[in-house]
């Protein structure tokens, strides 16, 4: 029997989201799943850093450019794509992956096979102007049609149906990921970033941890989590904790997760607001190397100058000029470890983007949500 003819499971051993209808109980998420949750965050704290660490030139410049890797999506996918919109509006998808080698390995579990997965995809929408922004976070094990596409190195791979999101990636990398995004939403992606989780923990802690509000007590084994209700100033591996527990605060799903690492991108923003008080070119340094080193993006984005520019078109957006939503969908009545778009309310969203308006409410009223939202806020 194919893969394709079997509920896929996202992560091997791993239950999906868990609606409310069903809690997983006595299961232990596997060790290599733990820390790859909501790490996407990187790629907006490495386009701030950059634009300060990266101003250097010589040997600097070169080594920071070295590390950037970057993939031609455009080759790949060709001209069969939605049209640009000229509005001076941009579109990135941002995807949070790990290659299971490496150091993330160590960091993830797992065998050094070189595979790669990526489980946490937002659409950022930069409006005209770049004052604000849209995030539209698309759950992992939403059910839906995968175009045919071509990966970066020319193989092809069939089109799915009824599969879930995350399949694309795993099938066919970066561009195939993009392509079914483009097909999803009908909107052309500007630009991507893919944020690699084993440089996340070493930044966080770079930037002398984030801090967070919490209106609840968060505890969770598996995470190894443990916060009780108040301010904290979050650590690397504690910031990994919050973005990737399922089950510590809330109804036990991958939407309340969504809610969690939503919430943590705005006090991440916040922060990096904060790094110019840095005045040591070495740890200015550390943190540029460090997130130059975490990022693959578009063939457009891939050399510290573009990155640069890109960066200084974003570093106005505050976390208050930052809409978050999540992708509507309700819960597969058939699955419910399973989400199935609602296509009426993400034609709202969609046509919103299109045309750099913001997402109406209406949108997103009467989806199904997680139980998390306002457990974390932004700390002082």
């Amino acid at each position: 029997m194919s893969a394709e003819s079997t509920p896929e499971p996202g992560i091997p051993g791993e239950p999906g989201t868990s609606g409310p209808r069903r809690r997983g109980k006595g299961r232990r998420r596997k060790t290599r799943d733990k820390r790859r949750k909501g790490l996407i965050v990187t790629a907006w704290v490495a386009a701030g850093i950059v634009v300060l660490g990266g101003t250097g030139a010589g040997y600097v410049y070169f080594k920071l450019n070295g590390n950037i890797k970057s993939v031609d999506i455009d080759q790949a996918l060709g001209t069969a794509r939605p049209t640009k919109v000229d509005n001076g509006s941009e579109n990135i998808l941002v995807l949070g992956s790990d290659s299971r080698s490496g150091s993330n390995k160590k960091l993830g579990g797992g065998t050094d096979d070189g595979s790669a997965r990526s489980d946490t995809a937002m659409i950022v929408h930069v409006y005209k102007g770049h004052k604000k922004a849209s995030v539209v976070s698309i759950p992992r094990d939403t059910l839906i049609d995968r175009p045919e596409c071509t990966d970066t190195k020319g193989g092809t791979h069939d089109a799915a149906s009824g599969v879930m999101f995350n399949s694309a990636y795993t099938t066919g990398g970066a561009a195939c990921a993009v392509k079914t995004v483009e097909s999803v939403t009908g909107i052309r992606m500007d630009h991507y970033l893919e944020v690699d989780f084993s440089g996340f923990e070493k930044l966080i802690d770079e930037l002398g941890g984030v801090p967070v509000t919490t209106t609840k007590n968060i505890s969770d084994p598996d995470s190894h989590l443990n916060l009780k209700a108040g301010t904290h100033t979050l650590d690397g591996e504690q910031a990994l904790g919050l973005v990737r527990t399922r089950h510590g605060v809330g109804d036990g799903s991958d939407l309340g997760r969504i809610q969690l690492q939503q919430a943590f991108i705005k006090a991440l923003v916040n922060q990096v607001k904060h790094i110019g008080v840095f005045t040591s070119p070495k740890k200015l340094y550390d943190l540029a190397d460090t997130a130059t080193r975490a990022v693959t993006t578009d063939s457009d984005l891939g050399s510290v100058n573009s990155l640069m520019s890109f960066a200084n078109g974003l570093k106005g957006i505050s976390s208050s000029k930052m809409q978050m939503v999540t992708m509507p969908v309700q819960y597969d009545p058939a699955n419910p470890n399973r989400v199935i778009v609602e296509k009426a309310k993400a034609e709202q969203v969609w046509t919103a983007l299109k045309n750099d308006r913001t997402i109406p409410k209406s949108a997103t009223t009467g989806t199904a949500t997680g139980d998390a939202k306002g457990v974390v806020t932004a700390g002082e």
